[in-house]
């Protein structure tokens, strides 16, 4: 399979490149409207990207794939440090920068409290006799800003507050929070193909999260990355424009799906899917306020037995907090699961995956952070996520 993208000024000539190029069987997958912006805008015109794929029909590939666009929200494996020791490394340069802000926020102050004088004054500098205490408060502010719950900020702020010697200096109490963020954040849960038989990996969560556009990406992923025998199932037969969409994915993937109405149907397909490694199976969006939703979703999960099975919860990341405790409350009542979190280019705001992992105790695994199928994912990154967390992409 052949997958590019082509630019051009209407969507029209950019499908006709595509058609030019790959052939009147490419189709297109994604749609992209790209406006000027800046200065600039004034003196260049809006131009329409697509995402088209093509069949290569055992065909060598002719032309050279495009490099994959990176998420600036994400440090890859090839920009992660072996350690925090020696060097001049992606994060240590983060960390150098984090310094600097906080740095920055101690001089503008200090240079108020210079201002101000008077009974202020000598207040405050009772208050930071202790260098520890000023650079904690600005990376409790950093974290807070970023929307880490004031509980879980507080706990983290403590553990590490104990530990430090009397003006420890800013960067060794940075790096120490810095450690302290990535390893609440855990490993990352990977998928993973079963040893001896297929590995049925179930999304659920709630409607309009994207579940469906995840479980391609993730097809797409397994299948070219990783070379795995991939097969697609959907019980989600709510909504007709979810199997259409994932037998669009699947016609381009060359891979079966099936489509089964209830848990007995899903024991049947297991019969033709035993030669397979994965098995992505999508699930109708359910309300966390609807019981026998729940209880519908808790058979279609149970018509796999536990070992075989993984499950991944989907969640926006634009979601409110309290709604996103009540949600993963809800599906912690009827499963384990691991957490994928979507829509991270729609949201400054991070401080929710922390929180969910921690309310939680439930593994993270991925993050999309846009439409275009298969690029717009990739394993959340715990050293990333704690860099953004204390300010770092500011």
């Amino acid at each position: 399979m052949i997958i590019k993208k082509f630019t051009a000024s209407t969507e029209a000539e950019a499908i006709l490149l595509a058609k030019k190029e790959l052939g009147m069987d490419a189709i297109v997958m994604n749609i992209k409207k790209n406006l000027p912006r800046g200065i600039y805008k004034l003196f260049r015109k809006p131009s329409v990207e697509i995402t088209a794929a093509v069949d290569e029909n055992g065909k060598q590939q002719k032309a050279k794939e495009e490099p994959v666009k990176r998420n600036p929200n994400i440090i890859y494996e090839d920009e992660v440090p072996t350690s925090l020791g020696g060097g001049s490394t992606a994060i240590e340069q983060r960390l150098d920068k984090l310094q600097d802000i906080l740095e920055n926020q101690i001089t503008i102050r200090t240079n108020k409290l210079e201002s101000d004088g008077g009974e202020e004054k000598e207040a405050v500098a009772e208050e930071d006799t202790d260098s520890n205490l000023a650079c904690l408060q600005l990376i409790y502010n950093q974290m807070i800003a970023n929307e880490v719950d004031e509980t879980y900020a507080n706990q983290m702020i403590g553990e590490i507050e104990h530990s430090l010697k009397k003006n420890t200096g800013m960067n060794n109490i940075l790096t120490s929070m810095y450690q302290k963020i990535v390893l609440k954040l855990g490993q990352i849960h990977a998928i993973e193909a079963g040893k001896t038989q297929p590995k049925y990996i179930f999304f659920i969560g709630p409607t309009g999260v994207g579940k469906t556009t995840t479980i391609a990406k993730i097809a797409s992923m397994l299948k070219m990355n990783k070379k795995k025998k991939i097969a697609l199932m959907t019980a989600d037969t709510y909504r007709i424009a979810a199997v259409e969409q994932l037998t669009t994915y699947a016609n381009i993937l060359d891979i079966p799906l099936h489509v089964v109405y209830s848990p007995e149907e899903v024991k049947e397909a297991k019969e033709k899917l035993k030669d397979y490694d994965i098995v992505l199976v999508d699930t109708a969006g359910r309300s966390y306020k609807n019981r026998e939703q729940r209880d519908d979703l808790e058979r279609l999960l149970n018509s796999v037995p536990e070992k075989e099975r993984e499950v991944f919860l989907v969640l926006s990341a634009t979601t409110k907090y309290y709604d996103l405790l009540k949600i993963t409350d809800s599906y912690l009542q009827i499963v384990d699961y691991a957490l994928i979190f979507t829509k991270l280019d729609e949201t400054n705001c991070i401080g929710n995956l922390l929180n969910i992992r921690m309310k939680t105790g439930a593994p993270l695994s991925y993050a999309t952070f846009g439409q275009n199928v298969p690029d717009d994912i990739s394993a959340i990154d715990p050293q990333n996520i704690a860099k953004q967390l204390l300010g770092g992409s500011e």
